[in-house]
C-alpha cells in the first residue's frame, strides 16, 4: 500500500479489520443510549465509522453500517435541555417534566415521547443520530433498537448462555467492577408492575427461559429510584443484560467487525467486553477504535447538563464538507469545537482543498493527507468550485443585495467576472451560512448593511469630511488601514470630533450609531458602493 495511505487513520484501521479476514459485509457498529439530545459529540461513532466504510468499500468489501440504540436502558434522570425533531432545543418548562420524573427507572421505549410526536422517549431521540448521519451524508446507515433486539428474541440465546454461567459472569464481573455481590445475575428484568428496570433477580429457571425478581431500589447518580417491592417472573425477551454483558452480547448477536468508542469505555467497560466475549460467549471481540472526545467551547458535551450543538444546527453555518473534515481529523487527538471560531476551521478546510488541487503548498504529509483524504470529505471533487473566504462571506451576508453581493466578491478577486451562472450561485451559497454564524456569536460581522440610503442629517463640516473621505478612499479603496487612517484625518482637517464622525459613518451604512471597525469594512464592500454613500448620492 502506498505511503499516502498510511496518513490516514481510518487506512490504518481497515489493514487490521481485514488482517481479521471478516466475511463479507463487514459489520461496522456503534451506539448510545437515547438519554437525551444527541449532539455533535455523539457523531463520532458514526463518522468514524463512515470512514472506515469508505476505506474497505473503496478495497471492495460489502459494509454494513449499524447502530444501536440503548433503548432499553432506564431514564435515570430528567435531562435539563431536550430538541424537537425539526432541531429547536428547548428547556424543562416547555414540556410536561412531571411525566419525565414519574417514569425514571422505565426503559426508553416505555416512556412517553415529551413531544407527543413519536412512539417513546426513546424513539424521539434515536431518530435525531437517524437523522443527523443522513444528514451528515453517511450511506446506507441502520439504526437498531436494543428494544427489538430484545423483543424480538434475537438476545434471547446469548442472554441463556451468560445466566446458564452465572456463576463464572459473577467471577468474571468482579475482577472489573466493585460490589459485585454473590447473589449478582446478570440480568435486568422489567417489573411487571410498575415497568421500572430492577437488579434482582431471586431465581433462574434455565428449563422454561425465566427468570423470578423482586422489584427494587435502583441508584441513578446522587438519588435513588424506588422499586414497587413486587415480585414476580420474566422472561428473557422481558428485561435486558446489564451493560458490562450487554455489549459483548450485541457483538455476537450483530457479527461485529468494528467498533469506535470514547475513552470511557476504554479505560471501563472495554476490557470487561473483551474478556467476556472470550471467556463467556467464544465470540471474537471487534477491531477497537478508541476516540478522544470532543468538547463544546472549551466545556464537554453533555445531553443531561444540556451542554449541546446539534449537527442540524452546526450545518446550519458550515458546509457539510467542512463539518466531515472535523470528523476526518486524527481520533486521538482531543479537539474544541469553539463556536466563535467556526472562520478558522473553513479556513483550515479551504487550505486543505487549494493543496489538494495543488493551488497552494504544504509539507509532505500535509500533501498526502490531501491527496488520500480530500475524495472523502466532498460529494464531487470539481476543481472548479469556487469558496469565497468565510469572514467575507460574513460580510456579504450583511446585505440582501445579490448583485452588490457579487460585485463585492468580484472586487476583492473571489469570484472571476466571467464566472458562469452555476458557479457564482454554487459560490454564495456560503454566505447565509457566515451569515447565521455572525448573527448567533453576535460578532464583529453581525450588522446588515443599508443598502438604501439612510435618512442622515449631517452638518456643512461633516458633510464636507465625507464628501473629501470619498475622494481619498476612491484612490485606495481596498486599503483598510489607509481608509481607517484617512477617517481620523479628515475629521481633524474639517474639525469633527472623530467619535462623532465615526457614529455618522455608522449611521450612513448601518442606520446605528455604532458598528465594526469602519476603515477595514469599507475596504471589503464595493468601492462605487463606498464612494457614492460617502457623498450621500445612494
Amino acid at each position: 500500500m502506498s505511503d499516502a495511505h498510511r496518513v490516514f487513520w481510518a487506512d490504518e484501521v481497515a489493514d487490521r479489520i481485514e488482517a481479521r479476514d471478516p466475511d463479507d459485509p463487514v459489520v461496522l457498529k456503534g451506539g448510545i443510549s437515547p438519554s437525551g439530545v444527541p449532539h455533535l459529540g455523539n457523531m463520532n461513532e458514526v463518522m468514524r465509522g463512515y470512514f472506515v466504510a469508505e476505506v474497505l468499500r473503496e478495497r471492495g468489501h460489502e459494509v454494513r453500517q449499524v447502530f444501536t440504540a440503548d433503548d432499553r436502558d432506564p431514564l435515570r434522570s430528567v435531562p435539563r435541555k431536550l430538541a424537537t425533531l425539526d432541531g429547536e432545543v428547548v428547556g424543562l418548562g416547555e414540556v410536561d417534566a412531571g411525566a419525565l420524573g414519574r417514569n425514571l427507572g422505565k426503559p426508553y421505549t416505555d416512556v412517553p415521547d415529551p413531544f407527543g410526536c413519536c412512539a417513546s422517549y426513546g424513539d424521539h431521540f434515536s431518530t435525531f443520530i437517524e437523522r443527523a448521519a443522513d444528514q451528515l451524508g453517511v450511506p446506507d446507515f441502520e439504526v437498531i433498537s436494543n428494544t427489538d433486539l430484545y423483543e424480538s428474541g434475537r438476545m434471547e440465546d446469548v442472554t441463556r448462555t451468560l445466566l446458564d454461567q452465572t456463576a463464572a459472569a459473577r467471577d468474571l464481573l468482579s475482577e472489573y467492577q466493585a460490589g459485585v455481590g454473590p447473589d449478582y445475575v446478570p440480568f435486568n428484568p422489567i417489573c411487571e408492575s410498575c415497568g421500572k428496570v430492577t437488579e434482582t433477580v431471586t431465581d433462574y429457571d434455565p428449563d422454561a427461559g425465566t427468570v423470578d425478581y423482586r422489584c427494587t431500589d435502583m441508584e441513578a447518580g446522587e438519588q435513588v429510584i424506588e422499586g414497587c417491592g413486587h415480585e414476580g417472573t420474566a422472561s428473557l425477551r422481558e428485561g435486558k443484560l446489564p451493560w458490562r454483558f450487554e455489549w459483548p452480547a450485541q457483538w455476537r448477536v450483530l457479527g461485529v467487525d468494528f467498533e469506535p468508542f470514547g475513552k470511557d469505555h476504554a479505560e471501563g467497560s472495554w476490557p470487561s467486553g473483551q474478556d467476556i466475549a472470550t471467556s463467556l460467549l467464544d465470540t471474537e471481540p471487534p477491531e477497537p477504535l478508541t476516540y478522544e472526545w470532543f468538547t463544546l467551547d472549551g466545556e464537554p458535551f453533555s445531553s443531561s447538563a444540556g451542554n449541546v450543538v446539534l449537527v442540524s444546527e452546526v450545518l446550519d453555518v458550515l458546509e457539510v464538507e467542512v463539518l466531515r473534515y472535523f470528523f476526518s481529523k486524527n481520533p486521538a487527538k482531543a479537539r474544541d469545537f469553539d463556536r466563535s471560531r467556526l472562520d478558522q476551521l473553513v479556513d483550515e478546510f479551504d487550505r486543505f482543498e487549494r493543496i489538494y488541487f495543488g493551488e497552494a503548498s504544504g509539507s509532505d504529509r500535509e500533501e498526502a493527507l490531501a491527496e488520500r483524504v480530500y475524495p472523502f470529505v466532498v460529494d464531487a471533487v470539481d476543481p472548479d468550485r469556487v469558496r469565497i473566504p468565510y469572514t467575507f462571506a460574513a460580510v456579504l451576508g450583511m446585505t440582501d443585495d445579490r448583485d452588490l453581493r457579487v460585485r463585492m466578491a468580484e472586487n476583492e478577486g473571489h469570484l472571476s467576472p466571467d464566472a458562469d451562472a452555476e458557479t457564482v450561485e454554487a459560490a454564495l451559497e456560503r454566505v447565509p451560512k457566515a451569515r447565521e454564524w455572525a448573527k448567533r456569536q453576535d460578532n464583529e460581522y453581525n450588522y446588515r448593511l443599508q443598502t438604501d440610503l439612510p435618512d442622515v442629517t449631517l452638518d456643512e463640516d461633516t458633510a464636507a469630511a465625507f464628501d473629501d473621505l470619498a475622494d481619498r478612499v476612491a484612490e485606495t479603496p481596498d486599503d483598510g488601514e489607509a481608509i481607517q487612517g484617512a477617517i481620523y484625518e479628515t475629521a481633524e482637517a474639517h474639525g469633527v470630533g472623530t467619535g462623532d464622525f465615526f457614529a455618522a459613518g455608522y449611521r450612513l451604512f448601518f442606520g446605528q450609531d455604532s458598528g465594526p471597525q469602519l476603515g477595514p469594512l469599507l475596504a471589503q464592500l464595493d468601492a462605487e458602493f463606498v464612494v457614492e454613500r460617502l457623498r450621500r448620492e445612494a
